[in-house]
Order: C-alpha cells, then structure tokens, then sequence
C-alpha cells in the first residue's frame, strides 16, 4: 500500500507526520519526495549513500544535418528551442525532456544527450529513500517519479511536497491513500481546500490530519464536516512535541504513547481503502 503525506502548504506539519508514522507502524519505508527541500533525515539521522543520478535526455543538434527548418522549435511548447536563420539554439534548462523534437525533425538531426537533474539517496537499512533535486533546477517530477520507483513491497509512506503544483500530483498520483496535513487557521482552511480539490479530482481517498489542534478556530472541523473529508487524526498543540521538533528527534521517541495513535490511524486507513 503507498499512502502519502501531503499538504496544500508549507510548515502544517506534514513531514512530522510522516516521520512519526514511520517509526510507529512496522514493515514501512518512507521516500522523501519533497526533492526541492528534504528534510526527513533531520529527524531520522541516517547516514545516506548515493545510488543513482537522475537524468532527462535534452536535444543536441547536428549542425550538418539541419536545415534549420524550425519545426523542432515549433513543435516545443516550453521554449527550450529557438530557430534562427542559422543556427537552432537549445535552452537544456527549460527542456522537459519529452523528445518531441526528435520526432517531428525531418533530416534525423536530433539526437538525446542525459542532463543530470539530482539524485537519489538511500539508507543503509534500505527503509528511506530521498531525492535532491540540484540546486537551480526547476523540474522536481522528473525525479520525483524515479524516487517512487523505488518503494519497496510493503507499506510505503511518501512525504509529498507542499502545495498543489506538479511535484505534489507527481507524488499523490497512483498512490491508494493521501493524508492532508493542516492546521486548524484561516490560513490552513484556505490551503486544505485546495489539497482536498486535487485529490477529490483525482479519485484518491484521503483523510485529515490537524496539527496543532486546540489554536485557531473550528473552521477546519466544519468543513471536513460538510465535505465529509474525515478527520482521522488530531495533534494537540503541546510544548513537548516542539521542544523534541526543535532538538531534531520524533515526538514518538519521548512520547511512546504516541505510537499506538499512529497505528490505529493506520488501520483506520487500512478500512478506507479496502
């Protein structure tokens, strides 16, 4: 089962969801799909080895072939290809590698060269996987997808990054359940809404987690109470969870109770995907 943890923005909480439930629930792994800014070995303090650099092809031009037609250029839809009189310009940066371009080249003067775009890190123990996406990169699917490929037979818990854009789909898609993590403010009503969209879009069942229960208002309550969204899970706004946040250890390590909270949310997942 792929279950993953997303939110429709940053700082609800969801990467301490996801880590603590992780630690609670038996024969799991956990990816780190938030390649832009991974930060679950923060809280789980592996030590990581590299085990595979992620690649897009790009278009590299044969200059004695090119007629300098401009249908390569035509046919890209991201403007990784201009087409001047003399010459066909490649933009490698903006290039989503779909190798269209090569396809519709009348005179086969396209071919494909690999543009590293991050890589892909694992832990000894093989449980965690995550991505880094390089520095000034734009494109975080691409890794994203070959991070996915490797969870394993058991239960895979993904930590999704924040938001509604494509690297959140990316991660969501194909998956069998979907924890939105928010809290219970104005703000983090607004940014449900829009998670909960995406998901409902794409037929995903999912379920709330509201962090840092007890501040804000009930607004968050009242609109999973009308959606029927279900709330399957509550953290209290609690001095000793943050204190354990900001010393980098997982509340369920000082706070064992908490385990048997997480497994039950996991049966409780269990039942809404049966």
């Amino acid at each position: 089962m792929k279950i993953t943890v997303a939110s429709g923005k940053g700082g609800t909480g969801k990467t301490t969801v996801a880590v603590n439930f992780f630690l609670s629930v038996p024969k799991t792994s956990l990816l780190d799909c938030d390649v832009e800014e991974p930060n679950s070995n923060l809280f789980l303090h592996n030590e990581l080895e590299k085990v595979k650099e992620v690649m897009i092809p790009v278009p590299v031009i044969d200059e004695k072939k090119c007629e300098h037609c401009g249908k390569c250029a035509d046919f890209c839809n991201y403007n990784a290809l201009a087409a001047l009189p003399q010459k066909i310009m490649v933009f490698s940066d903006l290039c989503h590698g779909c190798g269209g371009c090569s396809l519709v080249c009348p005179n086969d003067a396209i071919s494909e060269t690999g543009r590293n775009i991050g890589n892909i890190e694992r832990s000894f123990s093989g449980q965690f996987h995550t991505g880094l996406l390089n520095i000034g990169e734009a494109m975080a699917s691409p890794l994203i997808k070959e991070l996915k490929t490797y969870a394993g037979e058991n239960t895979v818990i993904m930590d999704a990054p924040p938001g509604t854009a494509c690297p959140m789909i990316t991660t969501v898609e194909d998956t069998d359940y979907c924890i939105l993590v928010t809290e219970p403010t104005p703000f983090g009503l607004n940014d449900l809404k829009l998670a909960a969209e995406v998901v409902r879009e794409m037929k995903i069942p999912a379920g709330v987690v509201i962090n840092r229960a007890g501040v804000g208002d009930g607004g968050v309550e009242e609109y999973c109470h009308q959606t029927g969204l279900p709330i399957i899970m509550e953290i209290p706004y609690d001095r000793r969870i943050a204190e354990a946040y900001s010393e980098g250890i997982p509340f369920v390590e000082t706070m064992p109770q908490w385990k048997e909270k997480f497994l039950q949310m996991f049966e409780t997942i269990k039942e809404a995907v049966r």
